[in-house]
């Protein structure tokens, strides 16, 4: 039967609890995550939101009501656990922050009984997602969903104390709202006063933090949710929260030094991670002649390369055609895949046509500098030989429709050329 906390207050959580405590005596409460009965000893995992803490429970310390209460514990328990701190007895646990230490328990109540949990209170569980959301609140005690909570909440603690030092204003805008045109579709509610009228929930604040910019608030910020009315992919959602600013009297660089200076302390005070001021910036079209994409992954080594240049006189009609027509002939390079195999290039080849191409142009070139190409009967040996040095060694050339789009780069080890300028575009 649950007891009551009434005359208990928690002194601490369970990793406030250190080796600095030895000696004191102190309250935890929180959920049984195991326990073991040894017989004449029992030892319990004792969970809270920051981490373990081992408790022991003996009769010659805790009483024999208590150690009986302590036999009947499960996992998820509630329970609040008053005793003293000791340096473990046994082997120090390295894998915990209170590995060095445990609780010597003289009193125990049992404040919640748990039914067995349909899955384990675990770290990485494997349990299906349709379960864990029916069990929502099991679920979000694990400790890797308790840490991105936490997580969360101290972004945005520091995102607050950033911007306000910054000289921002932190306003709520409303989120029953007239119905504004954005990219997406809005989220509808209807209304009890007006029969027939409808809310729409704020695809962003953008209106609204603009009629601030009016009103004279020169720098605003709010950790605001929005809503958008559209399928899911991996980086929308029908709700999310983002951090909105707006500024006044500023110009692009001033826009980009606050949001470079905000990014810069969050990963170092979060992840203690440097990252370099300015933070390299690049044009949009330097980005589309790079990697074909303007939010390129500067991790992706193998770069579009112009080799207009190299085939402009050739007579193969897929370069020539783009050529004439104001189009440029790119290519990836595809380093150490000059030994790849034709079944896999013709696999390659129906798997390009597939997203719309109308084939594959490559040349894979050797060690002994010897090559095969699909193309190299439409140039001569000089233009090969000329091309040599911008083909480079061990190389495979792949030639797309412009109705491929850039995203697709990442599925080849291969070199894409883009038959029209236009298709960066598409």
């Amino acid at each position: 039967m649950a007891e009551s906390m009434l005359g208990l207050k928690r002194s601490h959580r369970c990793t406030e609890v250190t080796t600095a405590n030895i000696g004191q005596d102190v309250t935890v409460m929180g959920w049984v995550q195991k326990s073991r009965n040894k017989g004449g000893i029992i030892f319990v995992d004792l969970r809270d939101r920051s981490g373990i803490l081992q408790i022991i429970f003996e009769e010659s310390d805790c009483g024999a009501e208590s150690f009986a209460k302590a036999e009947k514990l499960r996992s998820e328990y509630v329970i609040a656990v008053t005793g003293r701190v000791e340096a473990r007895s046994g082997a120090v646990n390295e894998n915990l922050a209170t590995g060095a230490i445990e609780v010597r328990a003289n009193s125990l109540r049992i404040l919640s009984e748990s039914e067995t949990p349909p899955f384990p209170i675990e770290e990485n569980s494997k349990t299906k997602e349709e379960l864990r959301l029916k069990y929502r609140f099991l679920d979000l005690r694990r400790p890797d969903m308790q840490r991105n909570l936490l997580l969360r909440s101290k972004i945005a603690i520091l995102t607050r104390q950033f911007l306000a030092e910054e000289g921002f204003l932190e306003i709520e805008t409303p989120t029953l709202i007239k119905s504004t045109p954005e990219g997406a579709r809005d989220y509808l509610v209807p209304s009890r006063v007006h029969p027939g009228s409808f809310y729409a929930l704020p695809q962003s604040p953008q209106l609204f933090k603009q009629l601030l910019m009016c009103s004279g608030y020169d720098r605003y910020f709010q950790l605001a949710r929005c809503y958008r009315d559209e399928d899911l992919r991996a980086d929308r959602q029908p709700e999310f929260t983002q951090i909105d600013m707006e500024l006044s009297f500023v110009d692009v660089d001033d826009v980009i030094d606050v949001n470079e200076r905000l990014l810069h302390k969050l990963f170092k005070e979060i992840l203690n991670v440097e990252i370099p001021q300015p933070i390299p910036r690049m044009t949009w079209q330097e980005a589309m002649d790079r990697f074909g994409s303007d939010k390129p992954d500067l991790r992706f080594g193998m770069e579009l390369k112009n080799v207009s240049d190299v085939v402009k006189d050739c007579e193969f009609v897929v370069f020539k055609g783009a050529l004439e027509n104001g189009g440029t002939v790119r290519g990836i390079n595809a380093e150490g895949q000059g030994h790849m195999p034709r079944k896999k290039i013709d696999a390659l080849v129906e798997f390009a046509k597939g997203y719309g191409a109308k084939g594959l142009a490559y040349i894979a070139i050797q060690e002994d500098g010897s090559y095969k190409s699909s193309f190299a009967k439409f140039m001569t040996e000089d233009q090969m030989a000329a091309s040599f040095p911008l083909w480079m060694a061990s190389r495979v050339t792949c030639c797309y429709s412009q109705q491929i789009r850039t995203k697709l780069y990442g599925m080849f080890l291969a070199t894409c050329v883009w038959r029209s300028h236009a298709s960066l575009t598409s």
